[in-house]
């Protein structure tokens, strides 16, 4: 059985935002077109996502060696594995919590 769709959005655009948009949704009609996109911008980018995860797990790497360094510890291969492996295995978690706390200060 389908979900019946009651809502409705609405917007008024210029003649050449129309135009644009038109262009955009090739042979799909502008609803199907513009909903999509709608509930496309509900969810974070996937590829946004990945590389603030890379970047997330890339900070937590040079921090950490940083800090080791600075403290005197010698740098062995196994280390710099540990420390990889530590960072890659937290680094979607923490993006998606970094994206969930964005998110809410956009609301406030």
């Amino acid at each position: 059985m389908s979900i019946r769709r009651t809502k409705s959005l609405g917007t008024k655009v210029t003649v050449d935002e129309y135009a644009q948009c038109q262009a955009l949704a090739g042979p799909q009609t502008m609803s199907a077109w513009t909903r999509a996109i709608l509930l496309r911008a509900t969810r974070p980018d996937a590829s946004y996502r990945a590389v603030l995860a890379e970047l997330i797990a890339l900070r937590t790497i040079l921090l950490n060696l940083h800090f080791a360094v600075a403290s005197g510890h010698a740098l062995t291969v196994d280390t710099m594995q540990t420390l990889i492996d530590r960072a890659d295995q937290d680094k979607w978690i923490k993006a998606d919590e970094r994206l969930a706390a964005a998110a809410a200060r956009e609301r406030t």
